[in-house]
This record gives C-alpha cells, structure tokens and sequence, in this order.
C-alpha cells in the first residue's frame, strides 16, 4: 500500500527505526502511539534486506 503525506513520513521513520534494531514500544514511544498494535501498522520489515540475509552462506558461522 503506498502511503501520502504525513503518513508517509510516520511509515517512513516508524520502519527506519525498526530497521535500526529499535524495540516496538520504542517505537510506539516516538509516535506518540497507546497500543502497540497502532505501531505494527506503521512499522514495517525491509523485505530487500531481510531477502539479502536469507541469501547469505551461513556455512561455518552458525
């Protein structure tokens, strides 16, 4: 779903700081969020990314 305006901004920083290794309810904190199910909405997982480690030769380091 593509997201305008002021929206966008809020998906925008709500998923760079999951990405980032930020909690949830941190998140939630900087969004001025109650409910942690308001944040899940905003805060999405970087697919490209995730797909990048899955790809990787995890042979011998795990």
């Amino acid at each position: 779903m593509r997201h305008y305006g002021p929206h966008s901004l809020r998906h925008g920083c709500a998923t760079r700081l999951i990405n980032l290794g930020f909690s949830l309810k941190e998140v939630a904190d900087q969004l001025g969020h109650q409910q942690l199910d308001t944040t899940r909405i905003y805060a999405k997982v970087d697919i490209n990314n995730l797909r990048k480690v899955a790809d990787m030769n995890w042979e011998g380091i795990l």
